[in-house]
């Protein structure tokens, strides 16, 4: 080959990589078609209207949503987290309160005069006993 056809080459890559050059330039550029001012439910559904234009526009208002439902999400959370702690208190409460009336229902049965005295007379060690006179009222002067 001779310096005339090696230089004729070099020129045409030349024009090739810069004509490619050119190209991947413009498609690089971020050129967006101008929004319409109706949306209509194919452009929604499809995606046309996330333009990168608009995300920037809108992109305090998208954070701010983000925000909100992460502080929904996690109230949601800690109420369910504190009625099944309410439910499990009051199911102890419950508890707590039968057996309660329990322990005053056999205090009250143990107290009774009659347990007592049968007690008494199962225990011969005591030195109390059932009263076989009835009770009597003493007045004293005031007077005095």
């Amino acid at each position: 080959m001779t310096e005339k056809e090696l230089k004729e080459k070099a020129e045409e890559q030349s024009l090739l990589s810069a004509s490619f050059k050119e190209a991947i330039k413009e498609q690089a550029t971020e050129s967006e078609q101008q929004q319409s001012a109706s949306f209509t439910l194919r452009k929604i559904l499809g995606g046309d209207f996330l333009t990168a234009e608009m995300l920037r526009k809108q992109i305090w208002l998208i954070v701010l949503i983000a925000a909100f439902t992460l502080i929904y999400v996690s109230n949601r959370y800690n109420c369910q987290k504190d009625m099944l702690e309410i439910n499990e208190l009051n199911e102890k409460l419950k508890d707590a309160k039968y057996r309660a009336l329990a322990s005053s229902s056999q205090l009250t049965e143990a107290c009774r005069e009659s347990n007592v005295l049968k007690m008494l007379q199962e225990n011969q060690d005591s030195t109390l006993h059932i009263p076989t006179q009835p009770p009597f009222i003493i007045k004293i002067p005031k007077n005095q």
